[in-house]
């Protein structure tokens, strides 16, 4: 329990913070370290965000050792390179009572709009301190059981939305050629998410399934589906328009894939954002490795999946799918059912219809007979993002006028023409955990007080040179995915400058250059 002292000594700033995932507990719970008491709103009645609805077979994505607090270790009994979902959100709601942080969370409470009072800022001059006496945040929240709504007046605003829920991404389709014209079924991957075990296997029972996308949740769900309708009698179909380097593990050849690209040697085969005429000039003269290291990964993935008996094999590099950090790895024997039967790919479909009886692809006379096509094709994460503010110029700052550009956001946590406001677990990395935790930790020395933001117009540079960056590296659509995987080392280098630390976290010279970087590199 606080003492009185200790309640006494607390900023008199408010704080509050959308959402109660990853990114909102670790922001809650540096704030408090710095003497905040925030407010956290949550939709749902849960914590966890995307862990707490998932698919029952989903696991881990990246190694346990990457995806962990560096102040709350997994517990010895999770043994697991990759634990199951259930198990990581065990491991988040530990993280959440351990550090008190339930107490701060306003549940079923839905962020509406958030508006600056006191009109908009100029844009001209420097976002200053975190904090101005000058403006406040009204935040517009509906109890989601009751429909009532209420109005926080705030100092400071995180935003730790995400861009993997509550708004799907359904494709464009030709006209009178929508979900409208078939007599089965159309819906996301979200809804099917929502679902318990029981409810979701009754769905598919029985059924001819066709799915659109073959990113992870894509393949869970066929595998699930395969599982369900076992043989061939009604296999589960996989619509592909775009093949990936997906991993079957972390361990290419038997070794660590952190060893490839998670080192600070590796990050100088890659082109960086300010990098100056030295380390350019050494990026270009390294750029055969980089190459050697990309085939050396997708030649492994080839063999492992018979890619090419497939008809699988991606047009782009593994370094392009890396630093679009749209990697996943493949459930353990998708690639037997295909070869069995119980799953069919439909490769390269470059536009998708439908008619009364099922799925029109381009280039087929016949349409892909389905009672029941789910629609595995991401979330329109920006879209959910700008429409929480009410003033359409913010809006603009952070889609942009033709909804085409990466979130511009300096250190990838602020807009610098958006006041007293962070986003936090937006960009994305290999591990959004490790990033979003060392984020929240810079955000909170700089609420603090203890460094400042440069001006407007340095803080834009910087944001040009990154979006450089990510144009030049990622996977063509993917680029709005703000992806700083390539470049963890560099990116985290930058918050530890900013806040005053050593950037160089290991001990020797052979461990700090070709050693991965973790999570427990920056502890304490």
């Amino acid at each position: 329990m606080e003492s009185f002292n200790e309640r006494e000594s607390r900023k008199k700033e408010v704080i509050a913070i959308i959402g109660a995932g990853i990114s909102g507990l670790l922001a809650c719970k540096y704030a408090i370290t710095k003497g905040f008491d925030p407010i956290v709103f949550e939709s749902e009645s849960s914590i966890g965000g995307v862990w707490s609805k998932t698919i029952e077979s989903t696991k881990l994505q990246t190694p346990k050792p990457l995806y962990q607090f560096s102040d709350f270790p997994w517990p010895d009994s999770v043994t697991e390179m990759f634990p199951d979902h259930q198990t990581v959100l065990e491991y988040i709601e530990s993280y959440a009572r351990h550090f008190d942080l339930l107490r701060h969370i306003h549940f079923n409470s839905k962020v509406l709009s958030l508006s600056y009072e006191d009109g908009e800022p100029s844009l001209s001059g420097d976002w200053n301190d975190a904090f101005s006496s000058k403006g406040k945040w009204n935040v517009n929240v509906q109890d989601t059981l009751t429909l009532s709504t209420q109005v926080y007046q705030v100092d400071f605003v995180i935003v730790c939305v995400g861009r993997f829920s509550q708004v799907p991404n359904i494709p464009e389709f030709p006209p009178k050629k929508g979900a409208e014209a078939f007599e089965g079924q159309v819906i996301h991957s979200m809804e099917y998410s929502n679902m318990d075990p029981e409810t979701a296997a009754n769905f598919v029972k029985g059924k001819h399934v066709a799915i659109v996308g073959f990113q992870k949740s894509g393949m869970d769900i066929a595998m699930e589906c395969s599982t369900i309708n076992a043989g061939t009698e009604r296999p589960c179909t996989v619509v592909i328009r775009t093949p990936h380097w997906n991993l079957p593990d972390f361990f290419p050849w038997g070794l660590n894939l952190g060893y490839l690209y998670l080192t600070r040697f590796s990050e100088l085969t890659v082109h960086k954002p300010g990098e100056g005429l030295a380390l350019s000039l050494l990026a270009t003269t390294l750029s055969p490795l980089r190459w050697a290291l990309s085939k050396f990964v997708e030649i492994y993935i080839r063999r492992k999946h018979r890619l090419a008996k497939h008809g699988m094999v991606p047009d782009h590099s593994f370094l392009n799918e890396f630093s679009s950090c749209s990697l996943s790895i493949v459930p353990e024997g998708f690639y037997d059912r295909v070869e069995e039967g119980s799953i069919k790919l439909v490769k390269r479909a470059e536009s998708v219809g439908f008619s009364k009886e099922g799925m029109m692809l381009k280039g087929q006379a016949e349409p892909l007979k389905s009672d029941l096509v789910i629609l595995s094709t991401g979330f329109k994460g920006i879209d959910k993002l700008k429409h929480i503010f009410e003033s359409k110029k913010y809006q603009d700052f952070i889609a942009g006028l033709d909804d085409s550009a990466a979130v511009p956001l300096y250190r990838e946590c602020i807009h610098p023409r958006i006041p007293q406001l962070a986003i936090i677990g937006f960009s994305e990395s290999i591990t959004n955990l490790y990033t979003s935790e060392i984020r929240c930790r810079w955000l909170a020395e700089l609420l603090d007080g203890k460094f400042k933001v440069p001006s407007i117009k340095v803080m834009e540079k910087d944001i040009a040179e990154w979006d450089k960056y990510k144009r030049r590296y990622s996977y063509n659509k993917y680029y709005r995915n703000s992806c700083i995987a390539a470049l963890h080392v560099w990116h985290n280098d930058q918050l530890c400058k900013d806040m005053g630390w050593n950037p160089k976290r290991k001990k020797g010279f052979w461990d700090e250059w070709f050693q991965p970087y973790g999570p427990m590199d920056y502890r304490g």
